[in-house]
């Protein structure tokens, strides 16, 4: 990983340890990834239902709004990554039959798991308006933050 990426794991350790809710602490977690890295267009938290665990909630965002608030798993990437538990890479949008598109200007799309206790609690999303910005230090990067906000997530 690049020291950018290091530099924003500090921080978002940081701000986990505020005095501040944890939907408070995602949005935070929102706003610094898609601040801090230009290919971030579009930065979300999706977390499972707890009435409807077959489904995904839009949590926090930061970026254009979307009318995808509830995705049922197995649809679009989001559910996808859900239903198999795995990161998912779009790099073209256009070629992906099962994508469900948040807004025209979307190009690629990078959707993270997140575990707590080995089960899936949530993902982050991430969009782009550039045609294949993610790259392996992107994934390796997202699964460490997954990781560290998983504590977060009830």
């Amino acid at each position: 990983m690049n020291e950018m990426f290091n530099m924003i794991i500090k921080e978002v350790k940081k701000i986990l340890k505020l005095d501040v809710s944890n939907d408070k602490k995602l949005q935070l977690v929102c706003n610094l990834l898609r601040n801090s890295v230009p290919h971030y267009d579009w930065v979300g938290f999706y977390l499972v239902d707890k009435n409807k665990p077959e489904e995904l909630v839009l949590a926090t965002f930061d970026g254009e709004p979307t009318e995808h608030v509830r995705i049922s798993f197995g649809g679009g990437i989001c559910g996808q990554a859900a239903e198999q538990e795995k990161t998912f890479i779009v790099q073209d949008v256009t070629r992906e039959n099962n994508y469900l598109a948040c807004s025209a200007r979307v190009k690629s799309e990078i959707v993270v798991p997140i575990f707590r206790n080995k089960k899936l609690v949530g993902e982050i999303d991430i969009d782009s308006h550039k045609l294949a910005p993610f790259t392996e230090n992107d994934k390796i990067f997202l699964e460490k933050i997954a990781e560290i906000i998983a504590e977060v997530i009830e």
